[in-house]
């Protein structure tokens, strides 16, 4: 019985000290948030009410269910078919991101949400007739009504709603959470990989808990990429050539599930991406064998669909 007790505090000291060292942090396994108004946010996520012809809704570019909180497109589509130009990052465990958008112009999910509501391209409408439709919807306005106590529906609280909807929008318990936490233990090809990743330097802009989503950083650092006009990127907010081809991070939560990727979704697998980053940020030809084992580490990355989800 000693042997079992001393084994077991062996294997929480070593979790415990793990967990301080690693420059990647495990998402926790619940967040508080109100979940009355993240269940209103819930339906208005996924109404088209919310867009000028009543086409799209949030959930079009942000499939929960299916997509892992994308389109899998390489540019969404909003409203009359119109394309955004930018491939949509997914929206789950947005909330521990410190910018929002690839070009970080929202600083945090409540600017996120405005944007593609006002966007012509996107959803194309104003606050008024957000509001107008809603007040003028029964269901709302009792459900409202219930929430925050008030008879008429407000813009900002459609929008306070949404926000705590996302909030909720957690992917816990990954394989590579569990081994931080002391739980499991990597497969040899998953911990080499992690080994490589760290190694390499792409733990250098993919970090913390959200594997990314916490700098802006320069797409080609070391092998330049052709810039573009087009490009959604730090450039377009602050005009200083020192942002070209500059993006908020993305995170690797999930990234598995989340293709295609980077702004413009011009890699359609993961093993594409990881060659690409390794190419033009890290300065490497990785072999075969090599970018195997990265994409082993980042399929560790991939937790469980949010609870709100499943209620």
């Amino acid at each position: 019985m000693a042997l079992i007790l001393l084994i077991a505090l062996v294997a929480l000291v070593w979790a415990t000290d793990l967990l301080e060292t690693e420059p990647i942090k495990p998402i926790p396994q619940k967040v508080e948030y109100d979940k009355k108004k993240a269940k209103l946010g819930k339906l208005l996520f996924h109404d088209p009410i919310l867009s000028k012809n009543k086409t799209v809704s949030c959930a079009t570019c942000h499939d929960l269910y299916n997509k892992w909180g994308t389109d899998h497109r390489e540019a969404s589509v909003g409203i009359n078919g119109q394309s955004t130009g930018v491939n949509a990052p997914s929206v789950f465990n947005a909330v521990f991101n410190f910018r929002q958008f690839w070009d970080g112009r929202a600083r945090d999910l409540r600017e996120q949400a405005l944007g593609p509501i006002h966007n012509p391209k996107e959803m194309g409408m104003t606050k008024e007739e957000v509001e107008r439709r809603l007040n003028e919807n029964p269901v709302y306005r009792k459900l409202f009504k219930e929430v925050y106590g008030t008879d008429r529906i407000t813009f900002d609280q459609v929008i306070d709603a949404i926000v705590e909807f996302e909030k909720a929008l957690i992917t816990p318990n990954s394989k590579f959470d569990r081994f931080l936490r002391g739980e499991i233990e990597l497969s040899k090809e998953e911990l080499e990989g992690y080994k490589l990743f760290k190694r390499l330097g792409c733990i250098s802009c993919h970090n913390g808990i959200n594997v990314g989503g916490n700098s802006f950083q320069l797409f080609g650092a070391v092998i330049p990429v052709e810039w573009k006009p087009s490009n959604p990127d730090r450039y377009r907010i602050t005009g200083r050539e020192f942002d070209k081809n500059r993006y908020k991070v993305p995170s690797l939560r999930n990234v598995a599930c989340t293709y295609p990727y980077f702004h413009d979704g011009s890699a359609k697998t993961l093993e594409e991406a990881v060659r690409k980053m390794s190419y033009h940020n890290l300065g490497y030809k990785l072999s075969e064998d090599e970018v195997r084992k990265i994409v082993a580490f980042l399929k560790t990355l991939t937790g469980e669909l949010p609870e709100i989800l499943k209620e």
